[in-house]
Formats: structure tokens, sequence, C-alpha cells
């Protein structure tokens, strides 16, 4: 249980990390900012299969394949759904923020809002990798998580300062959204611990929206600048970092 929380907390304020860097230089080059993000989505789509989908596919017994397939899509509707209720997190970042240097509080706050909701599943994620057992591939999901936390973090700090928010409150905001990953990893985790027979669909859940964020979010962003070559090495870099981790570790 001490992991657990050790490890909530860390998914949680990887975004405060990111923040804090975020202020530290604020003029972040947008190839640099599409590496790093990349990366990272490389390095949650192993975590995604080699700890969530394939584990799913192994707990489900005789119809794993198809409670597997099955969890996934409903984890990717799920967010897709999400999207469709609150403004696209990329869409916010990249536009309509910046075009209010004076945006009133109600902006900021569904601002803040949208990100908060987009760190959900991912918590959830990370809870469910450790009640599964698995602590090993458990952490590699939480630490796919938290890297891609860092640069979310970097990215929303710009924006929410030239909209006319005071560091403070900007700082504060990217605490809550971080909390809220911390609510979601203990979610995902009681919710598997309580009753084992959901783990194959919760597995593949979490692993269907990590997929859903990976190429519905991180992808087109990191390809929408002219840097996709470099993004698209990074993401094979950060997947296999994942995948010799995984067999070193295993």
């Amino acid at each position: 249980m001490k992991l657990v929380l050790i490890t909530a907390l860390g998914v949680g304020f990887s975004t405060v990390f990111g923040a804090f860097i975020g202020f530290l230089f604020k003029k972040l080059s947008q190839k640099f900012s599409d590496i790093i993000l990349s990366f990272a989505a490389g390095v949650m789509l192993a975590a995604a299969f080699l700890g969530l989908i394939l584990p799913s596919v192994e707990y489900g017994g005789k119809y794993g394949v198809l409670i597997t397939v099955a969890g996934i899509f409903t984890g990717a509707l799920s967010l897709n759904l999400i999207d469709k209720l609150v403004p696209h997190l990329h869409r916010f970042v990249g536009g309509e923020i910046e075009a209010h240097n004076n945006a009133n509080l109600s902006k900021v706050l569904l601002f803040v809002m949208a990100i908060a909701i987009h760190n959900l599943p991912e918590g959830i994620a990370a809870g469910v990798g450790f009640g599964s057992g698995d602590t090993t591939q458990a952490l590699m999901i939480a630490g796919g998580i938290a890297l891609q936390n860092i640069p979310e973090g970097m990215v929303i700090i710009g924006p929410m300062l030239a909209a006319g928010v005071s560091p403070r409150k900007t700082f504060i905001c990217a605490m809550i959204t971080g909390v809220v990953e911390v609510v979601g990893t203990f979610l995902g985790y009681f919710a598997v611990s309580i009753s084992t027979a959901i783990l194959p669909f919760a597995l593949a859940f979490a692993g269907g929206t990590m997929l859903y964020v990976i190429s519905d979010e991180m992808i087109p962003e990191t390809h929408a600048h002219g840097n996709e070559r470099g993004a698209t090495y990074a993401l094979l870099v950060g997947f296999c970092i994942m995948l010799v981790s995984d067999i070193l570790l295993g």
C-alpha cells in the first residue's frame, strides 16, 4: 500500500514538476516540446501494451481476447465521450486561452477542468496496474504516465500566464490537475482489489484509454508543427527503452 501511495503522488505531481520547468523556461522551442512529448508517447504505448493489454488477455482465461477487445473499445469510447463533453485539451492549450489575454475566471476553470478530466483515466490506469499484483508492470505503467505528465505540465503554463492568470494561481491549477490523477490512481487500485473478477476488463479498459490519448492527443500534437520525423524516432526510442526494460526486469 505504501508503494501505491508513493507512486500515486509521483504520477500526480509529475504534472506539477513539469509546470515548475515551464515557469523556468517559458519559451521552450516547439521542436523540443514535440520530441519530449513523442518520447513519452512511445513509453506510454509500450506500457499500455506490455503492462495492461497482454496481462488482460492472460488473466481473462478462455474468453480473454474478447474481454480485452471489449475493454479497449470501452476505454476509448469513454474518453471519446469526455472529449465531446469538455473542451479538447490541445485545442484549448494552443488557441482559445492564448487568444484572450483578459480571460475571466470561468474560462480558466474550464481549462483546468478539461485537463483534470483527461488526467483521471490515466490515474485509474496506474492504479489498475497495481491492483493486478504485478509490481514491475505497474511501475512501468506509472512511469510512462508520469513521463507524459511532465511535458503536459510544461506546455500549460504559457497559455495560462498569457490569459492573465497570476503565477501563483497558475501553479495551484497545475497542482489541482495532479491531485485528480492521485485520486484516479486509488480509484483504480481499490476497484480491482475489491473484485479480482473485473481485473481483465479493467486492465483492457485502462489500456484503451492510454491508446486513445496517444493516438488522439499526443501523436497529432507532435506531428502538427513540421517536426514529425524527429517525433517519430523519439516515439520509437521511448517504446524500445520500455521494451528492453520490461525484458530485463521481467
